[in-house]
């Protein structure tokens, strides 16, 4: 039987990002994938329109009934209205299942140019990883989250609360280097950077595939890798916006 994996995200219509690409990477990873929505959004791979937020009280019934009948042990939480309901949530979550392993991707930004979050207290990001498993930011949400000289840097700061991913997607090289950075050690997930490699929601991927990892039983640095993998080969898989997922992958 699969181990069961949850994604709390929002509904992209064009299934590349949020909650229908997290399933989608979930099955082809080779875990059941549940999903609980937070946001409905008008958009496309290339344009973001409008947003309209699930509330807290209908993502907790969303939860509640799902928690009833499936054994849940890991979660992904993607685009959320607020930092502070996030904190909420997380501490229902825990309530509710006891030694819960969440990653989070901070969506902060579509890929479009709408922004999320605009104002981020640090205090508020630190009490948020603290009660991570994981978190999984690209170079420029590592900024946001955590300001500071360059996003290692600001990086090896938060994972002082919790282990960091930090995406090189957005760096510049012949090879995009993924950084994981827990309990003071660095390890690095290379791979070469593709001509045509840009996929609208590879970051949701990524985390999925992470967490379908960490479902399986692997450990931490074992699942970003077979992570990278999975998602290398997502964005190989043609030369369009939209990627393809595969059980190959």
């Amino acid at each position: 039987m699969r181990p069961y994996a949850l994604t709390i995200a929002g509904f992209d219509p064009s299934a590349g990002a949020g909650l229908l690409a997290d399933v989608k990477t979930l099955e082809a990873s080779g875990v059941y994938g549940l999903g609980v929505c937070t946001a409905l959004t008008v958009q496309n791979d290339v344009a973001f329109e409008r947003v309209h937020w699930v509330s807290a009280a209908e993502i907790r019934d969303q939860l509640r009934i799902l928690f009833a009948r499936f054994e849940v042990s890991f979660i992904k939480i993607g685009l959320v209205e607020s930092l502070p309901q996030l904190l909420k949530l997380i501490d229902w979550l825990k309530h509710q299942k006891p030694g819960l392993q969440i990653v989070w991707d901070p969506v902060l930004k579509a890929t479009a140019g709408y922004e999320f979050h605009r104002a981020i207290d640090r205090e508020l990001i630190r009490a948020l990883c603290s009660e991570m498993a994981l978190i999984t930011p690209n170079q420029p949400e590592m900024l946001r989250l955590w300001p500071g000289d360059s996003a290692e840097t600001a990086a090896a700061a938060v994972a002082v609360y919790c282990p960091v991913l930090l995406k090189g997607g957005h760096a510049e090289g012949e090879f995009s280097t993924d950084v994981l950075l827990e309990g003071g050690r660095r390890h690095t997930f290379s791979a070469a950077r593709l001509p045509h490699g840009e996929k609208h929601g590879s970051g949701c991927v990524l985390s999925s595939a992470v967490l379908a990892g960490l479902a399986k039983g692997e450990g931490l640095v074992e699942a970003c890798r077979t992570g990278k993998k999975y998602t290398t080969a997502f964005l190989a898989s043609n030369d369009l916006l939209l990627g393809y997922h595969s059980r190959t992958a």
